[in-house]
């Protein structure tokens, strides 16, 4: 029950349910899809009751938190794009503008249901303007993945020091 915690007492605080659980994804903007009439489509019980869209990727982990880095260096983090949904799906990944200093790498082409594929995030580390800040700049941008059916957002952080 969500009112009561694991010993059996009344609980203090509401419990926050992972976006996963409410039928909605954290950073996403739904795409006007048109129906595709070559597209098959599954028909059996057990998915005609369901609730939720039956395509789609999620990424893991949702954001890439980089920290600290040092100016002039080179550095990387993997992030997975999983198909959750029961066709195969397309996607493309909008690369970040240079000035960034992100590049994302990563096979393209269909994914089948329920595989998975891997980004490869890469920054160099740089430090844009003349203006002192501290000997600290921050570099955030979102990653634009574009699916069938949505646009998925990966931020993306980092301090460069």
């Amino acid at each position: 029950s969500l009112l009561v915690n694991a010993a059996g007492e009344l609980r203090k605080e509401k419990v926050r349910l992972p976006s996963s659980l409410q039928g909605r994804k954290p950073n996403s903007i739904p795409n006007k899809k048109i129906e595709d009439p070559v597209a098959g489509k599954v028909n059996t019980s057990s998915l005609a009751t369901t609730r939720q869209q039956l395509s789609g990727f999620h990424l893991l982990p949702p954001r890439v938190t980089l920290g600290v880095l040092k100016e002039g260096c080179t550095y990387a983090a993997t992030v997975i794009l999983k198909n959750v949904g029961v066709n195969f799906s397309r996607f493309r990944v909008k690369q970040p503008p240079p000035h960034t200093g992100l590049r994302v790498m990563y096979t393209p082409g269909p994914v089948a249901a329920g595989l998975q594929v891997e980004l490869e995030i890469e920054i160099f580390a740089m430090v844009i303007g003349g203006e002192d800040t501290g000997g600290l700049e921050e570099v955030s941008h979102d990653i634009e993945i574009l699916t069938e059916t949505e646009t998925l957002l990966l931020p993306v952080r980092a301090n460069i020091l």
